[in-house]
């Protein structure tokens, strides 16, 4: 007898419709072993326990990618944590039963407060946990912690997109439309996204647009999406790293003085557009082309490709993490949507301005409380009736609700501070490694008083808690996530959990319970989803039309979704947000940026042992950027543990040209030193003339000696709070004796690395 159940996958936003199928009555049996993901190698798996098919549904079609195919190896993994895990004094995890834990969980927190007052405690959640688990993460670090040190890794992600999409259309959701709308679409302008790797379903969507010759990618790099466009599919502009702001001006520029403008357009449902069209009057083609290395020629038929699309089939202006993810990432954001806005195209039936949400609930987790200024519905938390509404959800006084927190770069740098956080709560992140300046953030994680992880693998921010607790993963859990659309969907449960692992539901209803908090906590998905329904109702993100029957029968749940209505599966149609129903176009330029590298920072970076030395600053500094393969998924947590993804990409390779491999005397396969004044990486390089002279580009889903976000820096966007991933300045050398290094990278490896190893093989 056999059992099945309709879900989704457990990776990305575009939240491919799977079936799972088991024998009834199996159940997880994780065997004890180790699991030597640091190292690099492919770890051994039990068979799954489940079969995986693809599912027909609109964003993929029945397709699925590798790492959605292999998702339920993981589910019996040899690795798997199954009870929780206390670090004793010698640094090795043992396991404890469940009421030690939630006793220590307790006296750290009381001890926290008492000595640094709520904000003492801190909580560093996901953009992969279900919309329950995050609409209750963020209750219960406000009301059971009694703290406003509260973000996520959300911050890392969609930040700068969400924030420009409130300054322009007064409301945020990743896709304001169906991705299917892409299919018809003439021309699509995709920048900083590499979808055939990150997302592979999803190229179908654009196969529309390439077949007439439509596509236009925007990527320093030749990736797979770049390479689309060959073959008459399109165009592939190729700016310098940290120019697509100053590319998206000289657009509008030609836009505007072709006379391609939408007129009518900026009249009926605009406002700024004055201001905004003298701010581009001095971002010519000519001159754009000399700030990115992209032909002026390229940048004028891009505007005209992009207007005469909007006239035919619909054009649509993507953006991805490439142009997002930087110091300026809201004013490139904004500058993409002044684009489509000079246009016409928000707002249309067949033409639109959307950002690609990256992780699999990317768009729901940050609508519900786990981000520090925010409120469930996407409230602001310092709105006086927003705070009202919440306290009457809660039943509790308003002045219980603390006020605006930390953006997530801020509150790890607070970490172990005497005034910063002292006991941090970790649930569905690995900031160990995909945290810009991850040196600094494992130094703050080690300098806590105590640190609490939820996690089902030792991750390598595992490695460094002083307790781990077990939790569910996708497939033995219920729930709903809210994919890249707007669409909410339901996790279905397919398997029963090991015994000792619980949900986070649980772990926070039953520590609400032993730290007397006010109000009520849930540890049943569908009871904390109706609370979610009220505290979203009236809201942005207003989720109180849905409930788990009609996500039951296949309905198409489209928020804002408010009780009564059908849903919104295209927003603007009518009106934007802000009052007055129009869109606003804000003026926006490049600002000058002072380098945070210098002899200073490096002489301190030496004395730490995190530094280059000066024989690795030798030569031309050239700009770094990170990103994603196609097998490896965020910090790889999960994926390095799968067999033949790890076979496929078992280490990272530092993509550079052969001409600036040839200049420091690098071969093909050699391993090199990468560094700056935060680390130093070392891995094997990889010669391609995909990417700029100038640029190299490595994957940051790796730990340790190999881990990119050691040379990112922790600089973020003013009014987003995003980090600056994209543009590290870095010194590329031969490595000596075959990838040994010297420094912070290589000093850390026997702490957090032996732990994760010890702790597996007695889990």
């Amino acid at each position: 007898m056999t059992k099945s159940a309709d879900t989704h996958c457990p990776y990305c936003a575009l939240q491919c419709a799977m079936t799972l199928t088991s024998p009834a009555a199996l159940t997880p049996a994780v065997q004890p072993g180790s699991d030597p993901v640091t190292e690099q190698a492919a770890p051994a798996v039990a068979a799954p326990l489940l079969t995986v098919a693809g599912r027909d549904f609109p964003t993929n079609r029945g397709g699925l990618c590798r790492k959605g195919w292999t998702s339920a190896s993981l589910l019996n993994h040899t690795g798997r944590v199954t009870e929780p895990l206390l670090r004793g004094a010698d640094g090795v995890h043992r396991p404890v039963s469940w009421d030690e834990a939630l006793t220590r969980i307790v006296a750290a927190v009381k001890q926290a407060r008492a000595g640094h007052g709520p904000d003492g405690v801190g909580v560093f959640g996901g953009g992969g946990l279900t919309n329950e688990k995050a609409y209750q993460l963020g209750k219960f670090a406000r009301l059971a912690l009694g703290t406003s040190r509260i973000d996520y890794n959300g911050r890392f992600c969609m930040s700068s997109a969400a924030a420009a999409g409130m300054r322009a259309f007064g409301l945020d959701r990743g896709l304001p439309f169906p991705l299917a709308d892409l299919d018809a679409a003439s021309t699509i302008l995709m920048l900083g996204s590499n979808v055939a790797e990150t997302m592979p379903p999803f190229v179908q969507h654009l196969q529309g647009a390439r077949d007439a010759g439509g596509l236009i990618v925007v990527d320093p790099r030749r990736s797979a999406t770049a390479a689309f466009t060959s073959d008459g599919g399109g165009l592939h502009l190729q700016p310098l790293p940290g120019t697509d702001l100053a590319l998206l001006l000289g657009i509008s520029h030609a836009v505007i003085h072709e006379g391609l403008a939408d007129a009518g357009y900026i009249a009926d449902r605009t406002t700024g557009y004055e201001a905004m069209a003298r701010s581009v009057g001095s971002f010519w083609p000519e001159r754009v082309q000399s700030i990115t290395g992209v032909p002026a020629g390229l940048i004028r038929e891009t505007a005209r490709r992009l207007a005469d699309g909007a006239g035919k089939g619909g054009s649509y202006i993507l953006t991805g993490r490439g142009v997002e993810q930087h110091v300026d990432g809201t004013d490139t954001a904004t500058a993409a949507i002044n684009l489509a806005l000079v246009l016409g195209l928000p707002g249309s039936a067949r033409s639109g301005y959307g950002t690609l949400t990256g992780q699999g609930n990317g768009q729901g987790g940050r609508e519900h409380g786990q981000k520090a200024d925010q409120l469930p519905g996407y409230r602001k938390i310092t709105d006086p009736a927003a705070r009202a509404h919440m306290a009457k959800v809660w039943d509790v006084p308003e002045t219980l609700i603390p006020g605006p927190g930390l953006p997530a770069v801020e509150l790890l740098k607070s970490l172990g501070e005497p005034d910063g956080v002292r006991c941090l709560f970790v649930h569905g992140a690995n900031v160990a490694v995909s945290a810009p300046d991850a040196n600094a953030v494992i130094a703050g994680l080690r300098s806590l008083d105590f640190l609490v992880v939820c996690d089902f693998f030792l991750s390598e921010t595992a490695a460094e808690a002083d307790l781990v607790l077990p939790v569910t993963q996708w497939a033995e859990e219920e729930g709903t996530l809210t994919n890249l659309e707007g669409r909410v969907l339901r996790r279905r449960r397919a398997l029963t959990p090991p015994p000792g692992v619980r949900s986070e539901l649980w772990i926070m209803t039953r520590l609400a319970e032993l730290l007397d908090a006010p109000s009520t906590f849930s540890e049943d998905p569908e009871t904390v989803f109706e609370e979610l329904r009220l505290a979203s109702s009236g809201g942005l993100a207003d989720y109180s039309g849905i409930d788990y029957a009609m996500l039951d029968r296949g309905e198409a749940a489209y928020w804002p979704y408010p009780a009564g209505s059908d849903g919104t599966p295209r927003l603007f149609l009518d009106a934007f947000a802000h009052a007055g129903g129009r869109a606003v176009f804000t003026a926006v330029t490049p600002r000058r940026r002072t380098p945070s590298a210098g002899a200073a920072p490096v002489a301190a970076a030496e004395r730490t042992g995190h530094g280059p030395s000066a024989a690795d600053r030798a030569g031309t500094p050239m700009t770094l950027i990170t990103g994603r393969l196609m097998e490896h998924y965020q910090s790889g947590a999960q994926t390095r543990r799968v067999a033949a993804l790890a076979e496929a990409q078992p280490e990272a390779r530092l993509q550079l040209h052969p001409a600036a491999a040839a200049a420091q005397g690098i071969a093909d396969g050699d391993y090199v030193s990468i560094s700056n004044e935060r680390g130093v990486v070392s891995c094997r390089a990889e010669l391609s003339t995909d990417i700029r002279p100038e640029t190299v580009f490595l994957p940051f889903h790796f730990p340790e000696l190999e881990s990119a976000n050691r040379l990112t820096e922790a600089a973020t966007d003013p009014i987003s709070g995003m980090p600056e991933f994209k543009t590290s300045k870095v010194w590329i050398r031969p490595a000596v004796s075959g990838g040994a290094v010297s420094g912070g990278a290589a000093g850390n490896r026997s702490g957090a690395s032996a732990r994760v190893l010890q702790a597996e093989e007695t889990s």
